[in-house]
């Protein structure tokens, strides 16, 4: 068995609300990067869901895509073990994205 990590996006709509996107990162064990596929794919289906707001709005959260499956580096998860590594080349546009970075309340 091996520990792979998944980038999940689920999107909530909501009555009269621009969509709203959440990022998942999950660990799956798996035997194969094909069964973690699939697994972190139920993994994105399963958190769908929908309810009625404090305003009475309907919200549906749907899966929107599994973004990246990869095999966790440290497979002994352990203080400072590396879950998962991405690389990008333009930092301007990830601290645009990033709404963290710009102290963006959520």
């Amino acid at each position: 068995m091996t520990r792979f990590c998944a980038v999940i996006v689920l999107c909530s709509l909501a009555e009269g609300k621009d969509p709203l996107y959440q990022e998942n990162i999950v660990l799956l064990d798996a035997d194969s990067l094909e069964s973690a596929r699939a697994r972190a794919a139920q993994h994105g289906r399963d958190g769908e869901t929908e309810y009625r707001n404090g305003d009475g709005e309907l919200v549906r959260w749907r899966l929107a895509e599994v973004v990246d499956v990869a095999e966790v580096p440290d497979q002994q998860l352990g203080d400072g073990a590396e879950v998962y590594t991405r690389h990008f080349r333009d930092y301007a546009a990830y601290r645009r994205f990033e709404p963290l970075l710009d102290g963006e309340p959520l």
